[in-house]
């Protein structure tokens, strides 16, 4: 990576993007993160699988030149905008996280702009939640809920947006 800053937008998730993220492999712990490959996401139209959801939800995080670092989903709920995100594995623990986190605040907000925005995290992902609070994330609440692996511990964290955001 050079030394001229990456900038970040978005656009809605298209088909070729979803099949790239479902070919991602994360190592261990972060494996857990990682989904089923696109034609079985596909058939079973399970979350981006599903056209309708994928237009709806998903987001794709490009870089300048278009190329593909990540993904949100902006789920809407009552007043709420819950964020479910991924980075292209190799790029994570970087120090781009602050950046794409607000990538995906500002979509967030443009979409809904009175919800409160938050997410949950896996309280193991320490370099996560790092990224999350310089975005400024705050945990609220912490509890177990099933994983695909069994119970984990999570925790709830919620934006903040910065005084001069408000």
């Amino acid at each position: 990576m050079d030394a001229t800053p990456i900038s970040f937008h978005t656009v809605i998730m298209r088909e070729e993007h979803a099949e790239e993220i479902c070919a991602w492999t994360y190592p261990p712990p972060y494996n857990i993160y990682g989904f089923l490959p696109w034609e079985q996401m596909k058939g079973l139209e399970v979350e981006f699988g599903d056209p309708d959801i994928r237009q709806r939800q998903y987001i794709s995080i490009l870089d300048e030149r278009d190329v593909l670092w990540g993904f949100a989903q902006l789920f809407p709920m009552h007043e709420v905008t819950g964020i479910g995100l991924g980075m292209r594995p190799d790029w994570c623990g970087r120090g781009m996280g602050k950046r794409f986190m607000q990538t995906i605040v500002r979509e967030a907000r443009r979409r809904r702009p009175a919800d409160e925005i938050d997410l949950e995290v896996l309280t193991w992902n320490e370099r996560a939640i790092r990224a999350y609070q310089r975005a400024g994330f705050h945990i609220t609440d912490t509890y177990e809920r099933l994983t695909p692996t069994g119970n984990a511990l999570f925790h709830c964290m919620v934006y903040e947006p910065p005084a001069n955001e408000e």
